[in-house]
């Protein structure tokens, strides 16, 4: 049933927001140039890797620039398309082709893997999503060790029903554009295992 409501759901939404993604893909093209888009691997259900894809949000350093952090590559423009979500809704196309769920944990990084406890591995045993539990329980403004924990709070007591839930309650926040960033990041900073440093 939950990959049934992912396939119309999905579908549903690209359709419906179609006009959206259009006007966002020629704003991000007019604002930070080409590529429009960002493809990034993540691991997905089982660990498993897979493309995720995005609107770009971050400018391309140039040719033998220094490395920047990536809150000093995020431009205006980017950093209001995350406080929108927007940039996430080409994810939907990972979520039609099963590489994702609506609702799941939020795909991190291939090289976190490593780093996460046994429990907090746990968080692989479900589809990732395009929200979860730990972004309507604070977001990117949570501690590693919050999410991570909330995470896996959802693997064992995932239904349709707290899906429903954390889809209403995912709505609300974007509109309130809570918890977008963690003090002086782009969204998080690194996950390093442990408690690690503050992040969602």
């Amino acid at each position: 049933m939950k990959r049934l409501i992912d396939v119309v759901g999905s579908l549903l939404l690209l359709v419906l927001l179609s006009p959206v993604l259009i006007v966002v893909a020629v704003l991000v093209r007019v604002k930070l140039g080409s590529p429009v888009l960002f493809r990034q691997v993540r691991p997905g259900f089982g660990a498993r890797p897979f493309t995720i894809v995005k609107f770009r949000t971050m400018a391309v350093p140039a040719t033998g620039a220094h490395v920047a952090k990536d809150a000093e590559r995020l431009s205006p423009f980017g950093r209001r398309l995350r406080a929108t979500s927007l940039d996430e809704l080409p994810e939907l196309w990972n979520v039609l082709r099963g590489e994702m769920s609506l609702v799941g944990p939020r795909p991190l990084l291939m090289a976190y893997l490593d780093r996460y406890s046994p429990e907090q591995a746990r968080r692989h045993e479900v589809r990732p999503g395009l929200t979860g539990w730990a972004q309507v329980n604070g977001r990117n403004a949570a501690t590693w060790e919050e999410r991570l924990r909330l995470d896996v709070w959802y693997v064992d007591n995932r239904s349709l029903a707290l899906d429903l839930r954390i889809l209403v309650r995912t709505v609300r926040l974007v509109f309130g554009r809570e918890g977008i960033a963690a003090p002086g990041e782009a969204t998080m900073p690194e996950f390093r295992g442990g408690d690690g440093p503050r992040g969602g």
